[in-house]
């Protein structure tokens, strides 16, 4: 039975193996960060294993017992108006039913000045995005091997413009307790609009992850090296401002070699005293350090960093991310055990 679990899974994965990325779909606020704690590592992490219930909203197969009862509230300012935030709550139902998890994530654009076509004003408008997701997560028997899955409901508006749409999320992480090692896999966003802003079929930000992540035996530190955008192997852009011109005057883009792409898909992140009451983290996202750097400028693009302070039954995260001199995110989460 685990044998056709398993199967299943990875046909899944290799039918969905095509490759879109920035710019190509909509709903792409389905893959911004769903915490501070994953801010911190760089974003993306699919092997966190713990009562952390913000994580089985990028991963659901990391749903769990230890989750049971947690509420957890998320919120950050983005760029000019925009804000961003995420909530999570699982809840045990028993221990044969396991665990049930609801999450939420939205983003609101703020509000715009509204001109025409001849550049008359017009009223002012707004834009926010939405999704409801619902978990549920199965140890495979007699495995160390976790799977589930989320189902989602997804709203948009912007300006006069509304699509709904619907998708899955699917995940698995094998739990290696004896040497507490975690390597986890998730493909997120498949699915479909459901209604168009206005008549064009556009497709969801389709993303495969996958991780690993150890807990160093005499140093009390966690690793985390997460590959993204794995149903894509080139997701380089040649920077306008590396480019180099000839004596003739022909412009040469800038070549991106195969290293320099490979590392595009690598995140690195640590936690220093993971579990404990008071623990900080730090990440580096390749793609973002190379795509958001300047040319001749040291800008620490894709740096991140943070700290998770626990007092008794409530836990406050904190992190802080580096995108460029002129923009940069913090965010904040509360998490409180209702027990």
């Amino acid at each position: 039975m685990a044998k056709k679990i398993l199967t299943s899974f990875f046909l899944i994965l290799t039918a969905l193996s095509y490759g879109q990325i920035g710019g190509k779909y909509t709903y792409q606020f389905l893959n911004l960060v769903t915490s501070p704690r994953q801010a911190a590592l760089g974003g993306k992490t699919v092997t966190i294993y713990d009562n952390d219930v913000n994580q089985a909203i990028f991963n659901p197969a990391t749903i769990n017992v230890e989750m049971d009862n947690h509420l957890s509230v998320n919120y950050g300012s983005y760029y000019g108006e925009v804000t961003y935030g995420t909530a999570a709550y699982a809840y045990t139902w028993d221990r044969h039913v396991q665990t049930f998890h609801a999450g939420v994530n939205y983003v609101n654009y703020g509000t715009f000045e509204g001109y025409d076509e001849t550049g008359n004003r017009t009223s002012d408008f707004t834009g926010s995005e939405i999704a409801l997701s619902f978990g549920y997560a199965y140890n495979i028997p007699w495995t160390d091997i976790h799977i589930g899955a989320n189902a989602k409901l997804i709203s948009s508006t912007l300006e006069s413009y509304n699509s709904f749409g619907a998708a899955v999320d699917l995940g698995a992480i094998y739990v290696d307790e004896d040497n507490d090692i975690n390597i986890g896999l998730a493909v997120r966003n498949v699915g479909m609009q459901i209604t168009t802003y206005a008549g064009l079929q556009e497709k969801l930000p389709l993303e495969i992850i996958a991780g690993i992540s150890q807990q160093m035996e005499n140093v009390p530190i966690r690793w985390h090296l997460t590959l993204e955008n794995l149903q894509q192997w080139n997701i380089a852009f040649s920077n306008p401002n590396r480019a180099e011109s000839s004596i003739d005057g022909a412009v040469q883009e800038e070549k991106v070699s195969f290293i320099n792409n490979a590392l595009r898909h690598v995140i690195l992140g640590a936690e220093l005293f993971p579990g404990k009451s008071l623990n900080f983290r730090l990440g580096y996202n390749f793609r973002r350090g190379e795509e958001l750097s300047i040319t001749d400028q040291r800008t620490f693009a894709g740096i991140s960093a943070g700290f998770g302070l626990r007092f008794n039954t409530v836990k406050f995260d904190y992190s802080y991310s580096r995108y460029t001199s002129a923009g940069n995110t913090s965010l904040f989460g509360l998490t409180i055990n209702l027990q």
